[in-house]
């Protein structure tokens, strides 16, 4: 009995280890993304999938 103790509490010790690297890991990621550099390129083209800002030039209400 005490040797089925012992394995469940090293199983669940290495899954809160796993469990805590991969938050670890969003959460690192998250940050990474929220601090990167906003450069637009060429083009005016979105690189975080929002619409670009419309210029009203090729609108066709303005004919």
């Amino acid at each position: 009995m005490k040797k089925l103790f012992a394995l469940a509490a090293v199983a669940g010790g290495v899954l809160f280890a796993v469990k805590r690297s991969k938050d670890a890991k969003a959460e690192a990621d998250l940050w990474r993304e929220a601090t990167a550099p906003t450069t637009q390129p060429l083009g005016g083209a979105s690189t975080n999938g929002s619409a670009p800002a419309h210029s009203g030039a090729s609108d066709s209400r303005n004919n």
